[in-house]
């Protein structure tokens, strides 16, 4: 009796292979495509990827312009770092690169959702963001002017293109009042707004061209509300003496530069270093009255600002939890909650004192 030739089983363990390495490849590929070859069926996963985002030094420069430009009679020079620190967001994100950002980088997965949400479109979004940044950018002038005591106003920045100010309100006018009553903040502008319904009318008493004028204005709908009345305008705060602020950095939206950009105006027009000549970063939004509030991803921008080598960081109290939940090694994380406190903190840090540092 002679033993069976072995051949014939290998060549079938061989063509086994074979044929099952092909599903294993196709998925590889496929995991790789972003939609389903010649149809528009989408294969990106509904997950964004959060992780840290650049940095910018508020007392330095970008594209050869200053991040935060001040002229007037009294710009003091600067030193050191105050970095705002941003947070990067990836979407249209295949399963491959997905899972490529879940696992090798401490990016977080979110659902796209927090990103995009279901009713509001991407331009939507892009909107809010910008409106967003233009408001903090206010805030933020008016908080540092109230820090020196010097007094502002309200300017239009711009004008929303069809909106019910198009035509009635001109960029750089300087509103004074709405329905007469006097307005020294744009928040107080946009609360007049918000408090009449779409169709009514708003008296706005303008200074254009060195002259006081009334504008009527028929109140527009709000496209992410239709209840909500929207008058259109973008609006900024400028100093009322012979200083000028002007922020220079597009394509970061968001209101947490807030207060960074704060710091960086008082620096700018008031002698020495609030930072000592150090490297500090931080983050956090700003209101009109000094007031620092809550972000988000702040555990990213502090893995940034440890990366780039900073020495404080100054975090809203409301993040602090988050902002220490990783190790980061000698970086500082000082709890703030205002304007006044953030510089506190700076001059501590700087003099070698007690520090109000973030717990867990």
């Amino acid at each position: 009796m002679t033993s069976p030739d072995p051949r014939p089983r290998t060549r079938r363990r061989l063509s086994t292979l074979l044929w099952g390495a092909i599903p294993v490849v196709a998925l590889g590929a496929l995991i790789n495509l972003d939609s389903v070859p010649g149809t528009d069926v989408s294969l990106t996963v509904p997950y964004a990827a959060q992780g840290p985002g650049p940095t910018f030094n508020t007392l330095g420069e970008v594209d050869g312009q200053d991040v935060v430009a001040v002229s007037g009679p009294e710009v003091d020079e600067t030193e050191g770092n105050m970095d705002m620190t941003t947070v990067s967001v990836r979407t249209n994100m295949t399963l491959a690169q997905a899972l490529g950002r879940w696992l090798f980088t401490d990016d977080d997965l979110i659902p796209i959702e927090m990103i995009f949400p279901p009713d509001v479109s991407p331009e939507e979004v892009e909107r809010s963001n910008e409106a967003a940044f233009t408001s903090s950018e206010a805030a933020a002038t008016v908080a540092a002017m109230g820090y020196l005591d010097v007094d502002v106003e309200i300017y239009v920045v711009d004008v929303v293109e069809g909106s019910a100010a198009e035509g009635r309100v001109q960029a750089d006018d300087v509103i004074r009042a709405v329905d007469g009553e006097s307005m020294e903040q744009p928040n107080q502008v946009a609360e007049a707004v918000q408090a009449k319904s779409p169709g009514d009318t708003v008296t706005l008493t303008l200074e254009r061209a060195g002259g006081a004028e009334e504008v009527d204005v028929v109140l527009g709908e709000n496209p992410d509300d239709p209840e909500t009345a929207m008058l259109g305008i973008l609006m900024g705060s400028q100093p009322v003496e012979d200083i000028e602020v002007e922020y220079n950095l597009n394509d970061v939206g968001g209101p947490s530069a807030g207060m960074m950009f704060s710091l960086a105006v008082i620096d700018k027009l008031s002698p020495g270093e609030l930072n000592g000549g150090r490297y500090v970063a931080g983050t956090g939004t700003i209101s009109p009255d000094g007031a620092v509030g809550p972000i988000g991803g702040i555990a990213h921008k502090v893995d940034a600002a440890e990366e780039e080598g900073a020495e404080l960081f100054l975090a809203p109290r409301d993040n602090c939890a988050e902002a220490v939940s990783r190790d980061h090694g000698d970086l500082v994380v000082a709890a703030v909650d205002t304007l006044d406190h953030a510089i506190e903190q700076m001059e501590a840090f700087d003099a070698g004192g007690d520090v109000d540092v973030c717990e867990p």
